[in-house]
């Protein structure tokens, strides 16, 4: 899979997996910091989107939530895979948008990586305790449950990193995520904006 960050396109939503078609309402240019020109333009969500979003990510929780602790870790090596063998791809997805040097933009990659590898080490954590005898006849036990659906809203500054350390942890805890990243740097071209 390449990233062509030259391309004029629009920038679309994406709920249930799939890109949403443009619709006729607001959009607004995304430009290459380092020329100023537009590279691309991205359609503006409204409410109608979120609650599309939020409405398809509650029934996607359902089956998440149900998933193993070991299925999602799966989930999550492979997306850690993905992100190291295209990492010169995201790294020039950045530097096109948000205007980082391409170093700098390879080390926010990095960093992402780094919240996966946290976030996969959740999935030990999610296991419940069971203490026997606390008091006379009182035995004690907790586990733990999926919230359902998540939710973030990123900046522009890190567009990569944030949201990667926002939606790992949610969905290795079995939640859906919903993300709203930065109108000025909202392209994803890897299948994790899903």
């Amino acid at each position: 899979m390449t990233i062509d960050v030259s391309l004029d396109t629009t920038v679309p939503h994406w709920i249930a997996g799939a890109a949403v078609p443009p619709t006729n309402g607001p959009r607004a240019d995304i430009h290459d910091p380092a020329t100023g020109r537009v590279v691309r333009t991205v359609v503006l969500g409204g409410a109608d989107a979120v609650e599309e979003a939020v409405a398809d990510a509650r029934t996607a929780a359902e089956a998440w939530a149900a998933t193993p602790a070991p299925a999602r870790a799966s989930v999550l090596h492979r997306f850690r895979a993905l992100m190291i063998e295209h990492t010169d791809e995201l790294a020039a997805l950045i530097t096109s948008e948000q205007g980082k040097t391409i170093a700098d933009a390879r080390g926010e990659i990095a960093r992402s990586i780094e919240a996966v590898d946290v976030s996969l080490s959740v999935v030990q954590q999610l296991k419940g305790e069971y203490a026997d005898q606390v008091a006379n006849g009182v035995d004690t036990y907790s586990f733990r449950q999926p919230l359902g659906v998540c939710a973030g809203i990123t900046p522009f500054n890190f567009p990569v990193m944030v949201p990667v350390s926002m939606f790992t942890a949610a969905i290795a805890c079995g939640n859906a995520f919903v993300l709203k990243p930065s109108e000025r740097v909202p392209s994803r071209r890897f299948g994790w904006h899903r």
